[in-house]
């Protein structure tokens, strides 16, 4: 869009001025409405992608994108509320209904929320203290041989 002006005096050069001026105006508006288009058309599966990762440890996503909710959530919590409704809906209860899935989504949800990691390692550490014999052992009293008192001489 290059093109060669002869300007051969000062208003020429004004006029020139003022409608590049305004060339420029022009086009930053057109860009400043393309970026905000762009950034409604990305918002969407940004949200998505949100969404989706809010269940992840939050080690490995920033802080900013994580969600109020999974605050006081760890893996396993995040990771029973993903597979718990999963499993009661296509595994146990392929012919349920719509309002019987949903009170399953709703129970399920809450029961995972209810898991978390230290229930689940205290559970496994009753279980283990009851299946390990105890280490309290009387100490056997020492053998040193023949006792003095013997009628072994």
């Amino acid at each position: 869009m290059m093109t060669n002006r002869t300007i051969n005096n000062v208003d020429e050069l004004k006029a020139e001025i003022v409608r590049l001026e305004s060339l420029q105006n022009e086009q930053q508006s057109y860009l400043k409405d393309q970026v905000g288009f762009l950034q409604q058309k990305a918002e969407g599966p940004l949200q998505f992608f949100k969404r989706m990762s809010s269940w992840l440890p939050k080690g490995s996503s920033s802080p900013k994108y994580s969600s109020p909710s999974s605050s006081h959530s760890d893996w396993l919590t995040n990771t029973l509320r993903v597979t718990l409704p999963f499993i009661f809906n296509k595994i146990l209860f392929r012919k349920a209904g719509f309002i019987k899935k949903a009170l399953l989504l709703f129970a399920s949800q809450k029961a995972a929320g209810a898991i978390n990691q230290e229930r689940v390692t205290n559970i496994i550490d009753k279980i283990a203290s009851f299946i390990r014999p105890n280490k309290t052992r009387k100490p056997m009293a020492r053998d040193y041989g023949i006792p003095p008192d013997s009628e072994t001489y």
